[in-house]
């Protein structure tokens, strides 16, 4: 702020890295941790499951998914659920910024 910007610089920097190598964040929600993963932009949902791990991109069944906004104006998954935001999206579903996931696979 005392240099006139509107967010600290280093996010500046992180924000323009990425958008300079195609890159996107998706998030995973659980009990206790919140994670964020890194996947090229224009990622289906099997390729994204697999930056967590390869067998959740074998065998993948589907994607229940929320937009960050909805996760955030729900308080978190059950109210999303509650108000009709999560959805349910198969394997040619293309990731958007911040969407929370939640992988379904059978291996």
């Amino acid at each position: 702020e005392d240099m006139g910007l509107s967010e600290p610089g280093l996010d500046r920097v992180i924000r323009a890295g990425y958008a300079l190598l195609g890159l996107m964040t998706y998030f995973t929600a659980g009990v206790k941790e919140v994670r964020a993963w890194t996947v090229p932009v224009g990622s289906t949902a099997p390729k994204a499951a697999a930056a967590i791990h390869t067998d959740f991109e074998k065998g993948f069944i589907r994607a229940e998914t929320i937009a960050f906004d909805d996760f955030i104006r729900c308080r978190g998954e059950a109210g999303a659920r509650e108000a009709g935001k999560l959805r349910s999206e198969g394997k040619e579903y293309i990731v958007k910024e911040g969407d929370v996931l939640h992988f379904r696979f059978n291996v």
